[in-house]
């Protein structure tokens, strides 16, 4: 898997003298990191994967917020597990809080070349009103998406990170008015890369605030993450007291926008394994001729090689018990994207 080679490569830079460069490729068949812990010590591929823990079968997320009801082709991380493999595996930024956790395909370790996840979040902004809906120009709001992605890159630019442009639409918004859920996809271009991301979105609809469910893809996988969003959308559901249908105008609060601002919120930022190792690719620009050609090489497979060893496979998942009584509910449930109208951190 060339994710864990590219990760050796950089180590090369700042372990390795410089003529030492001919010897990578050797280097290259033995044991190579996977994954970068948060205290810096390299973990393995399979430590990786053994650290993490899958479940199955229906979670609970939040504060009995929520259920997921999983099909038998897909497995949950909880909110710490889901940050590891966005920072330590994928590269991206770090978040102030932790989601309430990840959606994986089962039998797909997060560190194949194939993976693809869902992230799922919660805002707690308050009742968003429906009855803007058919009144949504979404040639605007796409025009809309892409200064605010042009505004964010300022921040990512002075942290280090690479700028994000929004393309287009992936897929147009589409709401389910009896369901309470509403959809869409964007393509998204990270840094210079050729490869385009697929961010398709998912809103939820509750009585207090709203799930926030994200695909993270490459485009290339469009047609199979469109294959899964209608499981998806199926297995997600507030619990009883936090539903859509439950709100009470005398004692909850509305949000102060509509499903239109929830399209406009700002631009999705998180990208999965294949983009991360491209940036870092790109970010090698200044290594040996030869390591740049061993590099290149692996990455395109421009030569012959040995059959690919089949990817580690996650274990096995832990299905969860019914819950026999929901626990007491909080005063607050965390929010972890900020609400449309909020600065960038």
């Amino acid at each position: 898997m060339f994710y864990k080679e590219l990760l050796l490569a950089g180590l090369l830079v700042t372990a390795v003298p410089l003529t030492w460069a001919d010897q990578a490729s050797a280097q290259a068949e033995q044991e190579t990191p996977a994954a970068q812990a948060a205290d810096g010590e390299y973990l393995s591929e399979e430590q990786f994967l053994d650290s993490l823990t899958f479940r199955s079968g229906k979670v609970v997320v939040g504060s009995n917020l929520a259920t997921l009801n999983l099909p038998d082709n897909m497995v949950f991380l909880d909110g710490a597990d889901a940050e590891r493999v966005l920072v330590e595996a994928w590269g991206n930024p770090p978040d102030d809080k932790l989601p309430l956790g990840m959606i994986l395909p089962k039998g797909v370790s997060p560190l194949a070349d194939e993976s693809w996840a869902v992230t799922v979040e919660y805002e707690e902004s308050g009742y968003v009103s429906d009855e803007d809906a058919a009144d949504i120009d979404y040639n605007d709001m796409l025009e809309d998406l892409q200064d605010g992605a042009r505004a964010d890159n300022e921040w990512r630019a002075e942290n280090g990170y690479e700028p994000i442009a929004i393309v287009g639409w992936a897929s147009a918004p589409h709401y389910d008015a009896a369901g309470k859920k509403l959809h869409w996809a964007k393509e998204v271009k990270f840094g210079d890369s050729d490869e385009h991301i697929l961010n398709y979105n998912i809103r939820v609809l509750g009585r207090k605030g709203v799930l926030v469910l994200n695909f993270i893809a490459g485009m290339h996988q469009l047609p199979q993450i469109e294959e899964n969003v209608p499981a998806v959308l199926a297995m997600t559901d507030f619990n009883d007291g936090n539903r859509y249908a439950d709100f009470n105008p005398d004692l909850d609060e509305v949000a102060a926008y509509g499903l239109g601002a929830l399209i406009a919120g700002k631009a999705a930022a998180k990208v999965g394994l294949f983009a991360a190792a491209l940036v870092l690719l790109k970010k090698l620009w200044f290594l040996p001729v030869l390591l740049i050609g061993w590099l290149w090489r692996r990455v395109t497979g421009k030569k012959q090689q040995p059959a690919p060893v089949e990817p580690q496979v996650q274990p096995e998942a832990k299905a969860e018990p019914a819950p026999s009584e929901a626990p007491p509910r909080v005063a607050s449930v965390m929010d972890l994207n900020n609400p449309p109208d909020d600065k960038h951190k």
